[in-house]
């Protein structure tokens, strides 16, 4: 089902699942969103 949906990006062999998995929370720890320039500070109520 996940698979149709293609919602699965990749199938990790068991024995790479904690290397893997180190890899993507490193880069996760890292990764910054860039945030959308405010007019306004705050909006008037």
């Amino acid at each position: 089902m996940a698979a149709g949906a293609a919602l699965i990006d990749d199938v990790i062999d068991p024995r790479e699942t904690r290397p893997v998995l180190i890899r993507a929370l490193e880069m996760a720890q890292t990764k910054q969103l860039p945030r959308p320039w405010k007019k306004h500070g705050a909006m008037p109520v």
